[in-house]
């Protein structure tokens, strides 16, 4: 395990079919986001984003390449993890546009349900519920059902969620792409503070125009290549 690493991607490619009709999705493509880093990952519609995401998510295999998270290589031209459910629920942290609340659970067994499927006793899963809840901001809710969140406490929610698990990576898919222009930079700043405090190493991709200039760095892929870009790192108190 190489300590310091929160991702690391060499020579990553994907190919969808074989012969005349192959397609490469992803050609070589590198990044590296350190622990506590919020990296941006933009492109066109096609150019290869979601692939990127469901194989760094290991949801789909790579054709090849390498794939180093949290420290541990998963992935080297082959699957260096034999369970990869358990890769993404005890490594890896999704949170999506929409935040897939569970309706029957109240926002603290939400939060808490993946440390308890993780095998951690249920006192301890809540607690770290409560915990992620009063850093967000949304302690006072913690009994509540999800109906009863607005839209920007719901996101909060399933921020707590992806974290709940301490995983050394998130991955946010569109996740401020619902939100108006004060609740999307209030995702972003959340997301910075938990990257800080937790050394989570996290990847935001977006369309949106109003969190880009909050970026440091960004990637921006282009027919399945990925290139670095200095972002303007805007302040976000």
């Amino acid at each position: 395990m190489e300590k310091g690493i929160g991702i690391h991607i060499e020579g990553l490619s994907k190919r969808y079919g074989e012969g005349d009709t192959a397609v490469d999705a992803l050609k070589e493509v590198n990044m590296s986001v350190a622990p506590g880093e919020v990296v941006g990952l933009i492109g066109p519609s096609g150019s290869g984003k979601t692939t990127l995401l469901k194989c760094l998510g290991a949801v789909i295999e790579p054709t090849r390449g390498r794939m180093t998270l949290g420290g541990e290589v998963i992935y080297d031209n082959g699957w260096k993890i034999s369970d990869l459910r358990v890769l993404r629920r005890d490594r890896i942290g999704f949170i999506f546009q929409a935040p897939y609340l569970i309706p029957f659970l109240d926002v603290t067994d939400n939060v808490a349900l993946l440390p308890m499927l993780a095998g951690r006793p249920n006192g301890e899963a809540r607690a770290r519920a409560l915990e992620l809840l009063q850093a967000l901001d949304v302690a006072h809710r913690a009994k509540a059902e999800t109906s009863e969140l607005s839209g920007g406490e719901q996101q909060r929610v399933s921020i707590a969620r992806a974290l709940a698990n301490r995983p050394p990576v998130i991955l946010a898919d569109e996740p401020t792409a619902p939100l108006d222009s004060e609740r999307a930079l209030a995702v972003m700043r959340i997301l910075n503070q938990m990257a800080s405090q937790y050394q989570t190493a996290i990847i935001v991709v977006t369309h949106d125009e109003k969190i880009i200039p909050t970026f440091k760095r960004i990637y921006n892929i282009r027919d399945g290549r990925t290139f670095e870009e200095a972002g303007e790192g805007r302040a976000l108190e």
